[in-house]
């Protein structure tokens, strides 16, 4: 039986990055336009600077196009989008601590509107249910850091680089946020 090469748009992210990492430059393309938009949104959430996000966006994307080899999926519990994303937050940081070495410290991540942001509504469609309802009801301050912490799978050090908090202070709100989430669970 012969297979039907199915055309970028009707792929899921998964297999589109196993068609990059073979150099098929209409699946980058198309990952490109399915997750720039909310990868710029979730990037300009934690820096204001246009130019640090931009150089993120690129630097993300040349990573992808040069690793999709390297992308285990979901024969280790990964997705592509959050694959996507742990490559966004690490540049981010990465941008962070250069501008740190050479100049003030990168502008305060932008201010939280009274509207759901983009982030929020992601936030809400992945992570449902009981464990959804309960992060929703955390603080913004303590939601943040326990985003970052362990849905971003970044450090502590990561983490305080990235919202450009005391490492201290992350360790504080990581735990009040886990006694809260606790608490909201039982």
């Amino acid at each position: 039986m012969r297979s039907v090469r199915k055309a970028p748009g009707e792929l899921d992210e998964e297999r589109l990055v196993r068609l990059v990492a073979r150099g098929d430059r209409a699946a980058f393309d198309e990952l490109y336009r399915r997750t720039a938009p909310w990868m710029a949104v979730r990037l300009r959430r934690r820096c204001a600077d246009e130019q640090i996000v931009a150089e993120v966006m690129q630097e993300t994307y040349l990573a992808v196009w040069r690793a999709a080899g390297a992308f285990a999926g979901a024969s280790v519990g990964g997705t592509a989008v959050g694959w996507l994303w742990t490559i966004a937050a690490r540049r981010l940081v990465d941008a962070f601590r250069r501008r740190a070495h050479h100049a003030e410290p990168p502008p305060a991540a932008a201010s939280v509107g009274a509207a759901p942001g983009a982030e929020e509504e992601v936030l809400a469609a992945t992570v449902g249910g009981d464990v959804g309802d309960a992060l929703r009801t955390l603080a913004p301050e303590l939601r943040q850091v326990l985003q970052a912490l362990v849905l971003d799978g970044l450090s502590v050090r990561e983490t305080s680089v990235l919202l450009g908090l005391p490492e201290g202070t992350v360790k504080t709100r990581a735990r009040r946020a886990r006694i809260a989430m606790r608490r909201a669970l039982t």
